[in-house]
């Protein structure tokens, strides 16, 4: 089947045609005039997806059947995946929930095609013919049986039941979050140390006081700067209470239905459902893991926090023993100890990190480290700030992908930054990758953290872009969950690299060049308050694996104890489950994988030691890691890339400096 038509089909269907971009590989993004319209086109689509299953049924277990397997979920991902996208960054609210109930359709087809005995059977009869068909063949069938086709009748509907349940929570979670447009009205006079940009442009109420939201180009420099230790409490709760009483509701919800469904499957947790398909492989791994990780960091968190505290202390001019630092107090201290300590100003990053020219420079670093090239190409997406980039091969000119960027804030749109996998490779049909890289920059120049972040992301677009898989189904969109951000945070160390950061003048000869001795100092600075930091994202994970567990536990109650039992303890009147999208969503039991991944980032930074942009270990990582998806276990690659079996040696190293 032909991966291109069907949004062609689906824009003719609605009586819009996709932008043309002759320049942009695969086919264009689809444009939907209203939700009536992509209503009609979702109705088109899933009723082309059903046809295409009916055929897949009467086709024979020959050795085509893996392509024509492969082929069905390559038409459904071209049709389905850039309304999964909508759902989250188009401005049009009724648009947004007209592609979230037809997520929904989606998600409910996928669990009655996952629970298809005729394709599991034609499946379990094909004979693989390499390593890479065999690797397939144990993906695909793993799908099958946790949709649940190998349940007895009763518990295979009773699963369907709870998996199209829990998929409707958690878009109803995330869309809490993501449509809540807070705003915060703070007199100026509360706004002192808050740089006037950020302000200065907003809106005012009735009283004149400023109308701030919580998207982090206005959030971070409120929390980190604000002298007013209330103004930083309010912002900062206000954070935290995102989603409400009715997301805590939800995420009780979403707990306890996806124990029952681990449980029909004969499993204790539901942890120790998802956990089996991971590279960890089970529980007790990942609770030896976050014990190692704990032990490692506690002393450090607490050093951390004394000095933040003596911080306060002299800052008030109080006494340090009758000094309590307050979680909204954080973020504040710690910037203020870098920049008297380390001589280290986030926010005197900005001007020699225009946003514009910082977007181009990660493309940069990208180009001179995987020998490809990004091309901007004229498309009307679904906002003005979206822009395409078609991505090539530098020496071949080869058409490798098509990346998407929407670089900037808006009510409505997502409010993190993440990267959407929208049309998965598949060399032996020469179809090509598409994905969408949505962050929320600060139009006025980049901190050198956000610069990080924005890096980070490019690190999941080129995991997607340079895949080259030879099914769709094995492309980096599909590998373990425990492994997928490595590639990612790996690249992030490479904003403190002063070799790299020079490339700038390349995208920018007009921009100051970042002065060597800031980089130097950021270098030293970025050790501060690791203790913190790798101490905080340890009780996420082990808040989330512990509210998979068999008791299903309140999720407010449940945290209350466990940050409770941290050294700054739980802070009345906060509800941070509430807002925990990625629990409640695909990291369920799942969060863990950041800092494992993290272990597996800093081993493949060894490789990069003597230099960060070293093209033939460039070439080397990009052949043996980024191209190969989901065709080989993650340990497998990994051990290719490095010529030897991973470790974590880096990683504690890293905690101890």
């Amino acid at each position: 089947m032909s991966s291109a038509i069907p949004l062609a089909l689906a824009a003719a269907l609605i009586g819009s045609t996709a932008a043309a971009a002759p320049s942009l590989p695969g086919p264009a993004f689809p444009r939907f005039a209203s939700a009536s319209a992509l209503t009609a086109a979702c109705d088109a689509a899933l009723a082309g997806a059903g046809r295409r299953v009916k055929t897949l049924e009467k086709r024979a277990p020959d050795s085509r059947w893996l392509a024509a397997w492969d082929d069905l979920n390559a038409w459904i991902e071209d049709v389905s995946a850039p309304v999964g996208l909508l759902e989250n960054v188009h401005p049009d609210k009724a648009i947004r929930e007209a592609a979230q109930a037809c997520n929904q359709r989606w998600a409910e087809f996928g669990s009655t095609l996952g629970q298809n005995e005729t394709l599991y059977r034609a499946l379990t009869s094909v004979k693989p013919r390499d390593a890479v068909e065999r690797e397939f063949v144990k993906f695909a069938r793993e799908g099958f049986e946790d949709s649940g086709v190998v349940l007895a009748p009763a518990d295979r509907a009773r699963a369907k039941q709870l998996s199209d349940r829990i998929a409707d929570l958690d878009k109803q979670f995330s869309a809490r979050i993501r449509d809540a447009n807070v705003r915060i009205a703070v007199a100026v006079e509360d706004l002192a140390g808050v740089p006037d940009e950020v302000w200065k442009t907003k809106p005012r109420d009735d009283a004149g006081k400023v109308l701030l939201g919580l998207d982090y180009p206005t959030l971070n420099p409120v929390v980190e700067r604000a002298e007013k230790e209330s103004t930083r409490e309010r912002f900062w709760r206000a954070k935290q209470n995102e989603g409400g009483d009715a997301n805590l509701a939800l995420l009780g919800e979403l707990a306890r239905l996806r124990q029952q469904y681990a449980r029909l499957f004969g499993m204790k947790t539901f942890a120790d459902f998802q956990l089996r398909r991971r590279m960890v492989e089970n529980t007790r791994t990942t609770d030896r893991f976050l014990q190692d990780v704990g032990a490692a960091v506690q002393a450090r968190e607490l050093r951390d926090l004394d000095e933040l505290r003596d911080a306060k202390a002299r800052h008030l001019g109080t006494p340090a023993a009758a000094t309590r630092l307050e979680r909204w107090d954080v973020g504040f201290y710690t910037e203020q100890l870098r920049r008297e300590r380390y001589n280290v100003d986030q926010e005197a990053f900005r001007p020699y990190f225009p946003a514009e020219e910082s977007l181009r420079f990660v493309m940069r670093v990208a180009e001179h480290m995987f020998a490809i090239r990004y091309t901007p190409v004229p498309a009307t997406l679904w906002h003005e700030d979206a822009r395409a980039y078609a991505v090539s091969d530098a020496k071949s000119g080869k058409p490798l992908a098509t990346l998407y960027v929407d670089p900037y804030p808006r009510d409505g749109k997502f409010n993190h930054a993440a990267v959407w996998p929208l049309r998965s490779a598949a060399t032996r049909e020469g179809r090509v990758s598409q994905a969408a890289l949505v962050v929320n920059n600060d139009r006025k120049g980049l901190t050198l953290g956000e610069l990080e972040t924005l890096l980070h992301e490019l690190g999941h677009a080129l995991h997607d872009n340079l895949s080259a898989t030879r099914n769709a189904q094995q492309s980096s969109a599909y590998v373990q969950l425990d492994f997928v951000e490595a590639p990612s945070q790996m690249l992030e160390d490479w904003v403190y690299d002063k070799k790299v950061l020079k490339l700038f003048t390349e995208v920018c000869p007009t921009c100051r060049p970042v002065p060597d001795e800031m980089i130097d100092q950021a270098r030293v600075a970025r050790d501060f308050g690791k203790g913190m930091r790798t101490a905080r994202q340890l009780l996420f994970a082990s808040y989330d694996l512990a509210l998979y567990t068999a008791d299903t536990p309140e999720p407010m109650a449940l945290w209350r104890q466990m940050e409770g039992a941290t050294p700054l303890g739980y802070v009345g009147g906060t509800q941070f489950p509430a807002g925990f999208a990625h629990i409640a969503g695909g990291y369920a039991a799942g969060y863990y994988g950041y800092l494992w991944s993290l272990v597996v980032a800093h081993d493949l930074r060894t490789a990069f030691r003597d230099d960060r942009l070293d093209p033939v270990v460039g070439a080397r990582y990009r052949r043996t890691v980024l191209s190969q998806g989901r065709q080989l276990p993650p340990r497998q690659l990994v051990k290719e890339f490095l010529g030897r079996e991973t470790n974590a040696k880096a990683f504690f190293d890293d905690l101890a400096r």
